[in-house]
């Protein structure tokens, strides 16, 4: 094996090169490599220059983030940028594909920067719950100015080779032909103009004082109203105020002491999990165990909101789309919905007129099935009906091609049953996606019992192509995420009728972290959806069961939402925002004394141990049931298609936080009101006898 930084003299420049695939992250030996090849270059008295470069496909993708939560091992990225930024002889980075995090900041240490096309170049350690802690948040700062250094750090999103060249984070971009001959071009022509180093700590900013002050009070109360409960961008924030108002060794000093801080937070955790449980979704058996399917012809069946977010999704991904409506009518407004979204994408700046245009090109509309009769994959998101959806798929079944895929978007309805329609339920499968299809990251694919491997590989393959997120779930009612929310609703609807507020509820869950409370999401997603939903469901549920009745008066007047104008909050013509209602307080007390129910106080601390403790043990549930394959598959759903807060990384990690025995003590108590839905799961009884977690369910056998 190579090592993972070598380096070789080329005339009077000591060319380093980073080799420790995949993405040459800086684990300890790399930092170790870079330390001895700036010695050598200090030693060696012909160097009069040192390159760094990375072989593959990136220069520095960042740190080593499986080394987070071991003992530091030596030596520091910080030590290594300080001793790269020291060195006596002009040190240049050419970097190329991710230079990301710490090989950002190996950048930034570096005298002069040199960068390919391809290069992207980010600080993107918010979105772990940190912060950049190897001299970022003051290198940066004084290389490009307060603002745009806050801007890159906090939206944590990097910056193309020639943005960062505009911003002056880079001196030259390169063609990238031969990036290490152009490097090496760069830095001869550097030493023929007698070039000295030139340090980051010693660089003055792109703007004066009062406009870096400006940017950094604007930075903070942006963040107060955008992220009040997350660490590490408020401290980021503090950190580039240091950059302006301290000496650069005492910046360095505090950054260290926030970054540790960033560190030691269980919200640092929540973000990592996070992180590695949305990439371990993707790894299920059948696809292990099979090739996809060729698809790039795709059908949707309805075009009404779903379906046209999921045939602009494909559309964005490079498919051919034919959309299949009613009639003719039907056809031309999902055609015009479809264009509606694309205008919508040009007009906010995330598509350009010509790629709009382009996928029109591929886009066609009709009222006819037998326009689908080529198609690869078939996605139909019709009524949520089962007769409905059962029709769709036997016309299908007729239509389509042998080997087409014929997938549902149901959100709860048996896919098994929908599968039997068809003489084909080997070929069946389904996908649920979220509203709107065509941003939403989660897709839920659901896995009947007679689905072929290569089926469900096909659809994990394409929801890479869509830039979804997937997580397999089996079948029950709600899939994973519906019924997660259905336990969810249920402890909200019954602490309500017990005594708490709708909108004090709502409000404890959005201190939480949560972007809306379960009301507000009611009124969002429309309150006759989820009628229809438990009048369907009313002929099988538990007699035993509590059931909560205030939604439904709610219904019968016709207060649907927000597109009634009245659900459990008032909306003004066109508004968003809701306004508590007093004529729902008083219908909420009539329904707590036809109940029979005294109501109580709670407080927002009980509120949210209620439920996310309910949510822990329906997740408990779904794992051991095997609707999920693991807790985190549970955790990213959550994520992606609920709001839950993603510092805390999903219900199921926050109960290992927590505790499960902690979790399952609030469980027994909570059951003494209420012991159906208050039932321990299985699984939790097991996990706390055996002092384990969920976290050790991670890992597929």
């Amino acid at each position: 094996m190579s090592e993972p930084v070598s380096w070789r003299r080329i005339g009077a420049v000591l060319r380093v090169v980073v080799d420790h695939p995949p993405v040459n992250a800086l684990a300890a030996a790399v930092r170790q490599g870079l330390e001895a090849a700036i010695d050598e270059a200090e030693r060696d008295a012909q160097v009069a220059a040192v390159l760094i470069m990375g072989a593959g496909r990136h220069f520095i993708a960042g740190a080593d983030i499986r080394e987070f939560g071991q003992a530091p091992r030596e030596p520091s990225l910080s030590r290594v940028c300080t001793r790269i930024e020291a060195c006596g002889k002009p040190v240049v980075a050419a970097l190329h594909g991710s230079a990301l995090g710490g090989g950002l900041e190996v950048a930034l240490a570096a005298h002069y920067r040199a960068a390919a096309p391809d290069a992207k170049l980010g600080l993107p350690e918010v979105r772990l719950g940190l912060l950049p802690g190897a001299g970022g948040t003051q290198r940066l700062p004084r290389l490009v100015g307060a603002r745009d250094a806050l801007e890159l750090m906090l939206g944590g999103q990097p910056l193309t080779a020639a943005q960062a060249h505009a911003a002056k984070l880079v001196d030259r971009l390169l063609p990238g032909a031969d990036l290490e001959a152009e490097a090496l071009a760069f830095v001869r022509e550097l030493l023929d103009r007698g070039a000295a180093p030139r340090r980051s700590r010693d660089a003055a900013g792109l703007e004066d004082r009062a406009a870096a002050r400006a940017a950094i009070d604007a930075a903070r109360a942006a963040q107060a109203r955008k992220a009040p409960h997350l660490l590490s961008p408020h401290r980021i924030v503090d950190a580039v105020e240091a950059a302006l108002e301290r000496p650069f060794d005492e910046g360095l000093a505090l950054e260290r002491r926030l970054f540790l801080e960033c560190m030691a937070s269980p919200q640092r955790a929540g973000l990592i999990h996070a992180f590695f449980a949305e990439r371990e979704t993707a790894k299920v058996p059948e696809a292990a165990a099979a090739a996809p399917r060729a698809v790039q012809a795709i059908g949707v069946v309805g075009g009404g909101t779903m379906g046209a977010g999921i045939a602009v999704a494909a559309l964005r991904a490079g498919c051919r789309v034919d959309m299949v409506e009613r009639d003719a009518a039907g056809a031309a407004r999902g055609r015009a919905h479809v264009e509606a979204i694309l205008d919508g994408l040009v007009a906010g700046g995330r598509l350009t007129a010509a790629e709009r245009d382009a996928a029109l090109a591929r886009f066609g509309s009709a009222h006819d099935y037998a326009s689908l009769r080529d198609a690869d994959l078939v996605i139909e998101a019709a009524f949520e009906d089962m007769a409905v959806k059962q029709a769709v798929f036997a016309e299908l079944d007729r239509v389509c091609r042998p080997g087409a895929i014929l997938a549902t978007n149901t959100s709860y309805l048996d896919v098994d049953l929908i599968a039997a329609a068809t003489s084909r339920p080997a070929d069946v499968i389904g996908l649920h996606f979220f509203s709107p299809a065509h941003v939403m990251k989660l897709l839920e694919i659901v896995v009947p019992a007679k689905a072929a491997a290569d089926v469900v590989a096909s659809a994990f393959a394409l929801a890479k192509r869509l830039g979804k997120i997937p997580v397999r779930a089996g079948i029950c009612d709600g899939f994973i995420g519906n019924r997660m929310l259905a336990a969810y609703r249920h402890a909200a609807n019954v602490m309500m009728e017990d005594g708490a507020s709708p909108y004090a509820i709502d409000a404890a869950v959005c201190d939480l972290g949560f972007p809306m409370g379960p009301f507000q999401v009611y009124d969002l997603a429309g309150g006759d959806i989820n009628w229809a939903m438990r009048k369907r469901q009313a002929a099988t549920r538990d007699p035993r069961a509590r059931y909560v009745q205030v939604a439904d008066r709610l219904c019968e007047r016709g207060w649907f939402g927000r597109k009634t104008g009245r659900g459990w909050y008032r909306y003004a013509p066109g508004g968003r925002a809701g306004t508590e209602d007093p004529e729902v307080l008083a219908i909420v007390e009539a329904e707590r004394a036809r109940a029979g129910v005294v109501p109580r106080a709670f407080g927002a601390q009980e509120i949210v141990r209620r439920i996310l403790a309910a949510m822990a043990n329906e997740g408990a549930r779904i794992v051991d049931e095997g609707i999920a394959l693991r807790p985190l598959d549970v955790d990213v759903a959550l994520l992606h298609g609920y709001g839950f807060p993603r510092h805390l990384g999903g219900p199921m990690h926050h109960a290992d936080a927590v505790g499960l025995a902690a979790i399952l003590a609030d469980i027994r108590a909570y059951a003494a009101d209420d012991p159906l839905f208050w039932r321990p799961s299985p699984l939790l009884l097991r996990l706390v006898e055996q002092g384990r977690g969920f976290a050790g369910l991670n890992r597929l056998e």
